[in-house]
């Protein structure tokens, strides 16, 4: 199967010509071996590698797809083998005390009143 469809059916890019667009710029690796077109073959066992995003994918190819169906079909074509990322930050904490209530407003839009007078 050609490695831009099988992106496309596992749900890795939104649209097929996203997915040949990156194979063809050299951005994905096929057992680490840098793959040189979108119609290159691929086959269940080989490991690809992409960047995915602000991130580095790696997958093993499972099966290929028939068709590009729902998301819990495409995740039994891959076996993720990514390495979990640490640096992932939780649920932003706001600073300050967050936005400004009614009252901070109505003081703030004082005092700057003030200032330009």
């Amino acid at each position: 199967m050609r490695i831009d469809k099988w992106l496309w059916h596992a749900r890795f890019f939104k649209t097929r010509t996203l997915a040949a667009a990156i194979v063809s710029a050299g951005h994905v690796r096929i057992n680490s071996v840098k793959a040189s077109k979108p119609a290159q073959g691929i086959a269940p066992g080989d490991v690809l590698t992409f960047m995915q995003g602000d991130h580095v994918r790696v997958v093993r190819v499972l099966a290929h797809g028939v068709r590009r169906g729902p998301a819990t079909e495409a995740q039994t074509l891959y076996e993720d083998m990514t390495p979990a990322r640490e640096d992932v930050p939780s649920v932003p904490q706001p600073q300050d005390g967050g936005r400004p209530t009614k009252r901070d407003r109505r003081i703030f839009d004082l005092d700057r009143r003030r200032m330009l007078e």
